[in-house]
């Protein structure tokens, strides 16, 4: 059951993607991103009301539980304002295989904190998605956007980073909390924290992008809310490994390549294809893997 909900996670993380690069096209991203904390906090809300209304504040009825879930909100945020920055400016194409290189760390982190072990088919998973993932970054190269160059590919490599840490410290939230409530309270928290953010930041600065209004934007607080739950019931769930979950989560990878090649008319379609196959295979080893 948690290979499904990691599944249906990874397809609603996909049309999360799409509707964030069309939100953020020619748009102002910090207002774009306090929007999504503020509809995802909304979405949430009836959990945190009803609690509050029977007198439980929620997570243990303690502070330490709720200063947990601020450090979650903090590291979510990080990692969202990075990547916002980088899908805005970076072909889907591309910005979608450096988010699915998130499993490398991961895995490094499930085998050294939680001591989980792979079978052969899930290394074969594995294996295969990492060469689609260097095979893709060789592509991107050949379009102009290199390491060297581009600081938008270091801040999308920057949000893999520290969605690797939330992924890694969720695991660790979910053997002591609901998944519901960690989902309610942390969008709460990132509500308020990019509340105080875009207040400081744009009155601090003058030149900013000026903010378009879609209505796309609330369909990303939408789709990723409906990631989030199926993705904490499947940790949480007896038997669930993070590194596996993980990684079919990155197949949302394929959701916005389509998208990016048949919609956007990115370059390279033919090999980029091949690289998506690749993928694919890898992804379908894991999940016969861990039946």
């Amino acid at each position: 059951m948690w290979i499904v909900l990691a599944i249906v996670s990874a397809l609603c993380l996909g049309v999360y993607d799409v509707f964030k690069k069309l939100s953020l096209n020619a748009n102002n991203v910090l207002i774009v991103l306090f929007l999504n904390t503020l509809f995802s906090s909304l979405l949430m809300a009836p959990i945190i009301v009803s609690g509050l209304v029977d007198g439980d504040i929620g997570l243990g009825g303690n502070i330490t539980g709720h200063l947990y879930i601020v450090v979650k909100a903090f590291i979510v945020l990080t990692s969202w304002l990075l990547g916002y920055y980088g899908i805005k400016h970076l072909p889907l194409t591309i910005a979608g295989p450096i988010n699915a290189s998130r499993p490398v760390i991961v895995l490094v982190g499930a085998l050294l904190i939680f001591g989980e072990r792979l079978n052969l088919l899930q290394w074969i998973g594995i294996a295969l998605g990492l060469w689609s993932l260097y095979f893709i970054s060789r592509i991107g190269g050949k379009e102009g956007f290199s390491l060297k160059h581009s600081r938008w590919l270091w801040m999308s490599l920057g949000a893999t980073f520290m969605g690797a840490v939330s992924a890694l410290y969720d695991k660790y939230l979910l053997k002591h909390y609901e998944p519901l409530e960690v989902q309610a309270w942390y969008s709460f928290y990132q509500f308020i924290i990019m509340g105080i953010t875009i207040a400081i930041m744009l009155r601090a600065t003058k030149n900013h992008t000026k903010f378009q209004w879609r209505w796309t934007i609330p369909c990303i607080s939408l789709f990723l809310t409906i990631a989030d739950i199926a993705y904490f019931y499947s940790l949480s769930i007896d038997g669930s490994m993070i590194s596996v979950i993980s990684m079919i989560r990155r197949g949302s990878v394929i959701v916005s390549f389509l998208y990016g090649v048949m919609a956007l008319h990115e370059k390279n379609v033919k090999m980029k294809l091949i690289d998506l196959s690749v993928l694919l295979v890898g992804l379908v080893c894991l999940v016969l893997g861990s039946r």
